[in-house]
């Protein structure tokens, strides 16, 4: 237990500082792009090179938060409660430096682009917070769960089952560019755009409405599933 406080300290150092760097690049593209300060719509990325650089560098952030999972965990369990703890820490402490340098966001409710890959994702930057604490409670459930039950595993049924309510929260922060999108080409089109015409067809949208309701379905699932799989894994611990 001793050595798992020792990690688990380790991978908090290391993405607070992720958050930092995260926050710098930020800082940065802002410099460039909003002097004035960030709002909606977005600036247009003149330069392909960038848009292309920004996108890798997301990719390989999440390189990187898989890395230091795989490196935190000792079994399959343990380094995907290192990825979701390190992937929330990181995310968390991103807008604490980014409050920090810049004094924005203004409040949780200020909108930000929380992602580029594989489509835009929008919404207030208290959704992604929400699902960031709901991530380390789940790193805290599967880490007690290994403890005390080494032999616990998601299996193919736990996988299917928590893929729905991820894909709503998914679907939750697409939904408002999505249906922007599919106003200006159409619901059959957007799904052959290319990058270019993608961002150019964000370069003029404005945020209306965040779908609180889809989010709060997907959150509810979230917690009803990682509650459950605990129960099911004391009860059968129990059974055997």
């Amino acid at each position: 237990m001793k050595n798992l406080s020792q990690r688990i300290l380790a991978l908090t150092i290391f993405s607070i500082a992720m958050g930092l760097l995260e926050a710098a690049v930020v800082v940065y593209l802002r410099e460039l792009y909003y002097p004035m300060g960030f709002s909606f719509p977005l600036i247009p990325i003149d330069k392909p090179l960038i848009a292309i650089t920004e996108m890798l560098r997301e990719a390989a952030t999440l390189v990187m938060l898989v890395g230091v999972g795989y490196l935190f965990g000792q079994n399959f369990i343990q380094r995907f409660a290192g990825f979701l703890l390190s992937f929330a820490i990181w995310d968390i402490f991103y807008y604490v430096f980014l409050k920090i340098l810049l004094n924005w966001p203004e409040s949780f409710f200020t909108w930000d682009v929380l992602f580029l890959l594989p489509v835009t994702w929008a919404g207030p930057v208290l959704a992604p917070i929400i699902i960031s604490l709901t991530m380390i409670y789940y790193a805290y459930i599967f880490l007690k769960t290994d403890y005390a039950f080494p032999k616990s595993r998601l299996s193919l049924k736990h996988w299917i089952i928590l893929l729905i309510p991820t894909s709503i929260v998914f679907l939750s922060f697409i939904w408002d560019p999505m249906i922007y999108l599919i106003e200006q080409f159409g619901f059959i089109s957007i799904f052959s755009l290319t990058e270019e015409k993608l961002l150019s067809g964000l370069s003029t949208y404005i945020p209306t409405h965040f779908n609180w309701p889809l989010f709060i379905i997907g959150e509810i699932g979230l917690l009803i599933f990682i509650l459950c799989y605990h129960r099911f894994k004391i009860k059968n611990f129990k059974i055997n």
